[in-house]
C-alpha cells in the first residue's frame, strides 16, 4: 500500500507502480493496466475531455468519469478500427489528452480463438500483425491519427512494452519514439507490470533478466499544421537514414586502415551491409555522397581515393 500512495503522489516519477488494479474495468481481460495509472495521469494533467481509441474493457474511461471528466472510449469490437478510422471525426471535438494502450505483437491475442473477443481474427487487429515491421507502420498512424484529434498544448501518448521472444528483442517503444515528432515528444514514463500470467510461470536460469515493465510515452502536440509536422518528419527521416549510411561508411573504412580506392571500399560495404543495399539501387550514389558531403569526417586524397578525415 506504501508503494501505491508513493507513485500516486502526481506522477512525481519516472518510474510507477500498481500492484493493485483497482476496482475499474474487467480484471479478467488480460493486458489491462491498473485504473490507478490513468487516475494519476489525469491528477497530472487535468484533462478537460479525455480519449481511449482503444478503450478495451473501458478502465479507462471508467476513471476518468468518476473523476468529473468528459470522457469517450472507442474499441475495435465495437467496431471502431484506430489505424483507419478518424478519431476526430468519432468524437467530434479536440480533446486535451488521448492515450492509447494497444494489442502488440502475439504475445497476447485480441480477437479470434484464444483472445478476448470473437469467433475469428478481425483484420484490423494489432495483435495479427503479419510482423513487427507492420505493427510499427500502423502504430505510427494511430499516433498520428490521435495527434489530429489533440488540441494544440494537449497530450497524445500510447502505453505500450517491449518483447523478447528467443533470441528476438523488439522495442517497440523506441520504434514509437524514433516514428514521431522529436520536439513534441514530452515524457517516457516507466510502469512497472504486475499480476501477469508469467509470474505463474517458473523459468530456469535466464541469462537476461525478464522484462517487467512497460513504458507510458507522452506527446505534447505543438501548434503546427499536419503538413509542417510531415515535412519535419521526412527530414528527421532523412536525416537518420543519411546518419546510418555515414556511419556505415565511417565503420568500414575504419576496417580497411582509415584508407582505401572506391572499389575497395564498394567491395567492403557490400559485404558488411548486404540488407542496406538490398533497397537502395543506387547504393554506390549514395556512398559516394556520403564522402563528399562530409568534409569533417572524410577527405579525397587522391583521384577515387577517400579516407578518415
Amino acid at each position: 500500500m506504501t508503494q501505491q500512495k508513493t507513485a500516486a503522489r502526481g506522477m512525481g516519477s519516472s518510474v510507477i507502480s500498481f500492484p493493485d488494479r483497482g476496482p475499474w474495468g474487467d480484471s479478467k481481460w488480460r493486458g489491462n493496466a491498473s485504473g490507478h495509472v490513468y487516475r494519476t495521469l489525469f491528477e497530472q494533467l487535468s484533462p478537460k475531455v479525455f480519449v481511449d481509441p482503444m478503450v478495451g474493457s473501458g478502465t479507462s474511461v471508467e476513471v476518468a468519469r468518476e473523476m468529473g471528466i468528459e470522457a469517450y472510449g472507442m474499441d475495435l469490437r465495437d467496431g471502431f478500427n484506430a489505424v483507419s478510422m478518424d478519431i476526430l471525426t468519432k468524437v467530434g471535438k479536440h480533446a486535451d489528452l488521448i492515450v492509447s494502450h494497444p494489442a502488440y505483437g502475439s504475445m497476447i491475442r485480441y480477437s479470434g480463438p484464444g483472445g478476448m473477443w470473437g469467433d475469428k481474427p478481425h483484420p484490423g487487429d494489432l495483435s495479427h500483425c503479419a510482423d513487427d515491421a507492420e505493427f510499427h507502420e500502423k502504430m505510427q498512424a494511430v499516433l498520428l491519427n490521435q495527434r489530429r484529434a489533440t488540441r494544440p498544448g494537449g497530450y497524445y501518448g500510447t502505453l505500450i512494452g517491449d518483447w523478447r521472444r528467443g533470441s528476438t528483442y523488439t522495442s517497440y517503444q523506441a520504434e514509437m519514439i524514433a516514428r514521431m515528432p522529436s520536439n513534441e515528444l514530452a515524457a517516457v514514463i516507466i510502469k512497472m507490470q504486475h499480476n501477469c500470467l508469467s509470474d505463474l510461470k517458473t523459468y530456469g536460469r535466464m541469462k537476461l533478466p525478464k522484462l517487467v515493465h512497460e513504458y507510458l510515452i507522452l506527446w505534447e502536440k505543438r501548434g503546427v499544421s499536419a503538413v509542417v509536422l510531415l515535412s519535419g518528419m521526412v527530414k528527421e527521416q532523412t536525416q537518420r537514414v543519411t546518419g546510418t549510411w555515414k556511419n556505415i561508411v565511417r565503420c568500414v573504412l575504419q576496417g580497411l586502415g582509415g584508407k582505401a580506392p572506391l572499389d575497395k571500399l564498394y567491395a567492403a560495404i557490400a559485404a558488411a551491409a548486404p540488407e542496406r543495399l538490398a533497397t537502395n539501387n543506387f547504393w554506390k550514389e549514395k556512398v559516394r555522397q556520403v564522402l563528399q558531403t562530409h568534409e569533417d569526417t572524410f577527405r579525397n586524397e587522391d583521384r577515387g581515393v577517400w579516407a578518415l578525415a
